[in-house]
């Protein structure tokens, strides 16, 4: 069995080198030009397969076109960046989440375009007939048609343009949430620093308010401007004192 396979394996090769043997240099410089016009966003697209390909179509897919560009063998100035749009588009597609992604979009497009043409078919009678009589092979038909494809991968295109606009828009407000966050953190930071300091300075001029306030105790402290002191008798003069009055009530 697995000598079986070898031999399948080298066929293979012995296939790709005889296809390459005849592969002009126009017709890479072609294929180069055709994966740089892609849409972005679609690795199907890049690797020229249907969205019902298998992981075994990808390798396949990926291991003929990626010769065909190599740097090495391709002469066009910009083979190494379709080189590099080819493994990127295998990757994605090797990846199950980013395949789900992709197909649940691909999903979403065929059912708008079923439901677009189901209104189309309500209108046309004699399809609706045919559609009915066929028993759902009439819309298998369509489905398989070049039309179909054709509508399918521009529906597809439309879709993964409207998330990738809402993922961006919503890595914006991440960024300017992550940005707000970030200057509450530093404005709380300097008011701490401030706080800080100021508890510092207050700390630093102790010694100087305790000395102060020693010396107000002791007296050595003039009255500050306005403040009333209560009268002192005064020592030199024994005789005179200071009597309170009766208050009159009534």
């Amino acid at each position: 069995m697995g000598h079986t396979n070898h031999a399948s394996t080298v066929d293979d090769d012995l296939l790709l080198k005889n296809f390459f043997a005849e592969v002009s240099e126009v017709e890479r410089d072609n294929e180069v030009l055709r994966i740089l016009s892609c849409f972005k966003l679609n690795p199907f697209e890049y690797l020229n397969l249907s969205f019902d390909s298998s992981i075994d179509d990808v390798k396949k897919q990926y291991r003929k076109l990626s010769l065909m560009v190599h740097p090495d063998k391709c002469k066009h100035p910009q083979a190494k960046e379709a080189f590099g749009a080819l493994a990127k588009a295998q990757q994605l597609l090797l990846d199950q989440n980013e395949r789900d992604y992709i197909l649940s979009q691909v999903n979403s497009a065929k059912e708008e375009l079923r439901a677009k043409r189901k209104k189309q078919l309500k209108k046309d009678t004699a399809s609706k007939m045919k559609s009915l009589v066929e028993e759902g092979k009439y819309d298998k038909q369509y489905e398989q048609s070049e039309e179909f494809r054709q509508e399918l991968k521009v529906k597809v295109r439309e879709l993964l343009t409207e998330q990738e606009w809402r993922r961006r828009k919503m890595q914006m407000r991440i960024s300017e949430e992550e940005g707000r966050l970030k200057r509450d953190e530093e404005e709380q930071k300097e008011m701490w620093k401030r706080k800080r300091e100021h508890e510092e300075e207050w700390e630093g001029t102790r010694e100087k308010r305790v000395s102060s306030w020693r010396d107000f105790m002791k007296g050595g402290k003039k009255n500050k401007k306005g403040e009333i002191r209560p009268p002192k008798l005064k020592t030199e003069d024994p005789n005179k004192s200071y009597v309170q009055r009766p208050v009159k009530r009534g």
